[in-house]
């Protein structure tokens, strides 16, 4: 078992978003149109903080919801809580897989505090660069798992019924469906901000994620915005300590959340950063969904449909 970040075509893969507040299923086709999507409640005390606190509950969820949606059996899973750790290393640029493997597992000993035999670990190559000597370096970001809680996502997911193709980050899934590619080597860094059940933060340069937290905030809550802008603003100062990181530019909103007008304005006061809502399933072909689907529920599943397999 491990966690993947290595590409892979989807192919009309289900992505299964398990959040705190509902569960919310997408199927892209490898032409990126969402040929299916669906969403249910998900009663209250089943998932806790991102993690699994109920999983015969939440078996009993899983179940009842792929039968009504007509579903696959065969889904991708996210995860998103304090239980995961994304660090960036910088390295010299190794080529050869097995031996950049052993280096990154070398420095994950250094820089991820969790026993590394109670891990899921996985990384990947996000950009390279060169020394001020002109050797080459690679970012890689270095990416652990408590393996506890990724055991609990899989065995409620295989007890409902459900074949589980891989395990990755909500935060990873989010970026895949909302940014976009550039080859501005200039670009600054985006926050991207999901606001459901766990509100999920990740930064970005172009596609590639460096950095991903869920916040303590909930959006609903009494003075929101001016909470989740202080976290976003300690993950900003965090972020900017991490090599050859680049200053942030935007903040771009997603989930429930980013349809509360009043969240918004006051998030982006707060902050003092350019504040924009995402269309919700970016650039995907939406025009499969039924009028009644709340796609702001399906941009993490649908970033997991398309994403990687474990």
């Amino acid at each position: 078992m491990s966690l993947s970040l290595r590409k892979n075509s989807s192919g009309g893969t289900v992505g299964l978003d398990i959040d705190g507040r509902y569960l919310a299923a997408a199927q892209v086709d490898s032409g990126g149109r969402v040929v299916r999507g669906a969403s249910l409640e998900l009663p209250e005390g089943l998932v806790r903080d991102g993690e699994v606190a109920d999983r015969d509950g939440l078996a009993d969820a899983l179940k009842k919801f792929v039968a009504e949606a007509g579903l696959p059996k065969s889904v991708r899973l996210g995860v998103a809580n304090q239980q995961i750790v994304v660090r960036v290393v910088e390295l010299p640029r190794i080529e050869d897989e097995k031996q950049r493997d052993a280096a990154v597992r070398f420095q994950a000993a250094e820089a991820i505090a969790m026993p590394l035999d109670e891990a899921v670990l996985d990384h990947q190559v996000a950009s390279y660069t060169e020394a001020p000597d002109g050797s080459p370096r690679m970012q890689v970001v270095l990416v652990a798992a408590r393996r506890s809680m990724v055991e609990a996502v899989l065995e409620a997911a295989k007890q409902a019924g459900l074949k589980p193709e891989g395990i990755d980050l909500d935060a990873f899934a989010l970026v895949r469906t909302l940014a976009t590619a550039s080859e501005n080597p200039d670009e600054s860094a985006r926050v991207y901000c999901h606001l459901g059940g766990v509100s999920n933060l990740a930064i970005a340069v172009g596609t590639a994620c460096f950095f991903t937290r869920p916040l303590s905030a909930v959006w609903d809550d009494d003075d929101a915005g001016a909470r989740l802008a202080d976290e976003i603003r300690l993950s900003i100062d965090y972020y900017m300590t991490q090599p050859q990181a680049k200053p942030v530019g935007e903040v771009v909103l997603s989930g429930p959340g980013s349809a509360d007008d009043a969240v918004v304005e006051s998030l982006g006061m707060h902050l003092g950063l350019p504040t924009t809502v995402a269309a919700p399933l970016g650039v995907l072909d939406r025009s499969a969904l039924a009028a009644s689907e709340d796609p702001h529920r399906l941009t993490v599943a649908a970033g997991l449909a398309m994403g990687k397999a474990a």
